[in-house]
């Protein structure tokens, strides 16, 4: 069970840094004082909902944000891992900051002013941040290289880790999937479907797999996707994309479609993308005489 805490200036991203350990699948909390930490681990240890956690802990707890130092040690031996993530910018960064989004330094009302606030928010953390197990300057640096950032160091050592990739297979007959990032059209391979023995199987089956890939075109076709998808998914990645759906149509949506998109969720899965395979319209027509 993973814990990282993540701290550091107000202003310097710690919004955008959780929002990033969300799409890896991390349970996060934002603004939680430091003495509850150990009771968020009991919480989230037993059985199936022992998760990765990450959470900020910064001076917005007010007086409880002192407690963080204090309890690190006895952290770092309750949790499998337990890191501090140190998030940081320049003064003048911050400031510009704080200006563009018309939002007020936690500690303003007791500094009476920005620059003190940042002044003082950066003695209170002195020490935190020599504990610190990554620092990472924002000021300059955009929000996608931000998110790489995090998933490289974070991600249990892939950046693929990063982003959730849905392969659907659909039937156009039922029209394209709302969410489709991108669309690959199979109705060129041949179709089970007028194969008697096959028409009431699915994509699923390894009869209707083998036939589809008895294809001389299937193979070719299959390779230049994964060379496609290769190429441009870890620019995706790069760019700060969550999710990518990957939809691929034939007539109804039984035959062709499952079987490719089977074979091409297997083979992202291979290169260690968190896949999901969706059949969305398998179970359509297959009984009343509908093509595939």
């Amino acid at each position: 069970m993973q814990l990282v805490i993540v701290t550091g200036m107000s202003g310097a991203g710690k919004a955008l840094a959780i929002r990033a350990f969300e799409d890896m699948g991390y349970l996060c909390v934002d603004n939680l004082p430091a003495n509850l930490l150990d009771n968020l681990r009991v919480l989230y240890s037993g059985g199936d909902s022992r998760r990765d956690l990450a959470v900020v802990v910064d001076v917005r707890s007010g007086k409880h944000f002192g407690e963080l130092i204090k309890v690190l040690p006895s952290l770092c031996a309750s949790y499998d891992t337990a890191r501090l993530l140190f998030m940081d910018a320049s003064d003048e960064v911050l400031v510009q900051r704080f200006k563009e989004t018309r939002r007020r330094h936690p500690l303003f009302e007791r500094c009476n002013g920005i620059l003190d606030s940042i002044a003082s928010e950066r003695e209170m953390l002195v020490e935190l941040k020599e504990h610190a197990s990554k620092i990472i300057d924002t000021s300059n640096m955009d929000p996608a290289k931000l998110k790489s950032e995090i998933v490289t160091y974070f991600g249990k050592g892939s950046t693929n880790a990063g982003i959730i990739v849905t392969v659907t297979s659909f039937g156009f007959k039922y029209g394209l999937p709302l969410d489709a990032d991108l669309v690959l059209d199979v109705r060129f391979l041949i179709n089970p479907y007028y194969v008697p023995e096959l028409k009431l199987y699915d994509g699923r089956d390894q009869p209707v797999q083998d036939y589809v890939m008895s294809d001389p075109r299937s193979g070719e076709f299959i390779k230049k996707i994964h060379d496609f998808m290769d190429f441009s998914i870890p620019q995706y990645v790069q760019e700060g994309k969550a999710y990518l759906n990957i939809a691929i149509g034939c007539t109804g949506g039984r035959h062709r479609s499952v079987a490719i998109a089977g074979e091409l969720g297997a083979h992202l899965k291979g290169k260690g993308y968190r896949t999901i395979i969706d059949h969305r319209d398998v179970s359509k027509g297959a009984r009343r005489g509908e093509s595939a």
